[in-house]
């Protein structure tokens, strides 16, 4: 096979950009075809690569991004996230249960939401699915990320996580009940008028073993307004109860059961 130098090949790529065509610069050069095709694809790629970010991390270059998914991301990520951070391998994984598949996929629209150029996919394990976008640009958005479990270390938001939780309060609130609570039907009886009759109502949890996102999360509840206490499991404050009727309704306004 005719082996061509980088003179023959600039030559014939300069031809092409200049609007010759393939035949064209085939019989003047004696190049096949084929090998101008790939030459030319070899180019554009390369210009690609040069030209286009490898990147859209709204941190490192500063842009307008999707605060509300953001602040949902977060949330997800405060509970069950986890971010993966070495030389070869840098992935944000978010892990739901497959039980709620409508959260699957709202943990996938908002990582590309906050950022879009990353790949994206699931992985499937037993009952869970995983859902990973993968940069290492996530440690830029959640510097939270750090050694050990979260619980063994200290959670505090940075100034600009502050902001963006004090304007989208009820993204933040959903993505933590969607991560580490939920929403349940608690019952009792009563007798009324010699007749003992059963009573329903609704109620939000919250577990968390971290005193700071817990924490986190009671703040972002008095800034809606909803009512909360705190139950012990023996001697451990692990879990937020919502149960007030009308706290419970705006819960149900804003955040709702898993789907």
């Amino acid at each position: 096979m005719q082996e061509h130098g980088q003179a023959v090949r600039s030559r014939a790529l300069a031809m092409i950009r200049e609007g010759a065509s393939y035949s064209q610069v085939s019989d003047q050069l004696q190049v096949p075809r084929g090998t101008l095709g790939w030459w030319r694809h070899e180019e554009r790629k390369a210009l690609r690569i040069s030209v286009e970010p490898t990147h859209d991390c709204p941190r490192c270059e500063p842009r307008v991004f999707d605060h509300a998914a953001y602040s949902y991301l977060l949330g997800l990520y405060l509970g069950d996230g986890h971010i993966t951070s070495r030389p070869k391998q840098h992935h944000l994984s978010i892990f739901c249960c497959d039980s709620w598949p409508g959260l699957i996929q709202a943990a996938e629209d908002a990582m590309r939401a906050v950022m879009a150029r990353p790949r994206v996919r699931r992985r499937q394990s037993t009952g869970c699915t995983e859902v990973k976008s993968f940069t290492r640009h996530w440690t830029c958005l959640f510097p939270q990320h750090g050694p050990g479990k979260k619980y063994q270390r200290a959670i505090v938001l940075e100034p600009w996580q502050q902001a963006i939780v004090r304007a989208q309060p009820w993204p933040f609130i959903r993505g933590l009940i969607h991560s580490d609570g939920c929403r349940v039907v608690n019952w009792t009886t009563k007798v009324v008028g010699g007749e003992r009759k059963r009573y329903e109502y609704p109620r939000y949890f919250f577990s968390n073993k971290s005193d700071d996102i817990r924490a986190l999360f009671t703040d972002a509840l008095r800034m809606v307004g909803v009512e909360w206490t705190v139950l012990a499991r023996g001697a451990d404050p692990f879990n937020v109860s919502i149960a007030r009727r009308a706290s419970v309704a705006l819960m149900d306004a804003h955040v709702g059961p898993k789907f």
